[in-house]
């Protein structure tokens, strides 16, 4: 039996299927219509001679070969978008498309204080942006999706390139009077579990702050969580607890129109925000580029 090649716009199709599950928001990813979409599948699985997906109304579910076709195809469009940004710009560094992810506890605080001296820079860099959390954004790295990341540190970054940026120090958030004569620097052990709020599951900045603080054991009672820093504020606002921010947030006005008082963590309590990309990637270069312009646009924010 003879395969025949299948076309990257037949992977794209696929690859978009695997991510969403669902072959309407699928197609929207990819520009096309639900039909044509199904249609280029189908035409896929002819051309292979294989069935990748099952079908019916409600579930859509990948078949063992399907998976095996799936991570192939990853690689494959990864490899091409590799290609791709050998040429992007061409002599002109940072110039074309460049799909930046940022977490969530970076993207508000840090994005509108650099991206005026980014654009002023770099007139022809065309920015597309996609936030997200640490886990998923690294999966969408891996798999070719956005060529580089903001986040923060630590995270396991195997098979990646990594330039930290800044260190982002951990500040006691709380209200007048929930602390007694709060002193200049909270020491971490005087940190009580009790009155303590903290992001929900999947953020990894509640993990790097617990640890930061050297209290990785702390635990906030679910009814505490909240979903963004800036519902964890209006929280210790409405005297639910304390919470722990970041400076980075504290210098974007996350406080501002409260009465909330901030104070550091003693001791090393911080995060380090960094940029990221896919080791041996033709554009590091432009990624250090990057970086460095972040920087000054910080320190000139």
């Amino acid at each position: 039996m003879t395969a025949y090649q299948p076309t990257l716009k037949q992977l794209q199709y696929l690859t978009a299927l695997h991510i969403h599950g669902h072959f309407g928001r699928a197609a929207e990813t990819c520009f096309v219509t639900q039909s044509t979409l199904s249609a280029g599948l189908a035409e896929l699985e002819s051309l292979l001679g294989v069935r990748l997906v099952e079908r019916n109304r409600r579930v859509v579910r990948f078949t063992p070969m399907g998976e095996r076709v799936v991570a192939k195809a990853y690689a494959v469009l990864r490899e091409t978008d590799e290609l791709v940004g050998l040429t992007v710009g061409g002599d002109k560094p940072l110039a074309g498309p460049l799909r930046l992810g940022v977490i969530p506890t970076i993207s508000p605080y840090l994005l509108p204080r650099i991206s005026a001296h980014i654009r002023h820079g770099y007139p022809d860099l065309k920015l597309h942006l996609r936030e997200d959390m640490s886990g998923p954004a690294s999966e969408a790295l891996s798999r070719g999706m956005l060529d580089v990341v903001l986040l923060a540190l630590p995270w396991e970054t195997p098979g990646l390139g990594v330039m930290p940026l800044f260190e982002d120090p951990f500040y006691l958030v709380f209200a007048p009077g929930d602390l007694p004569d709060p002193p200049p620097a909270v020491a971490p052990d005087s940190i009580n579990s009790d009155h303590l709020l903290l992001l929900e599951d999947g953020h990894c900045l509640k993990d790097q702050a617990l640890s930061a603080c050297g209290r990785p054991e702390l635990r906030a009672d679910p009814a505490h969580r909240g979903t963004s820093l800036i519902t964890l504020v209006q929280m210790v606002a409405g005297g639910m607890g304390q919470t722990l921010v970041p400076k980075l947030a504290l210098d974007a006005g996350i406080l501002a129109g409260t009465n909330l008082i901030a104070r550091p963590v003693s001791g090393d309590a911080s995060r380090t925000v960094a940029l990221v990309w896919r080791q041996g990637s033709p554009r590091e270069a432009e990624f250090r580029l990057l970086g460095d312009a972040i920087m000054a646009g910080l320190a000139l924010g």
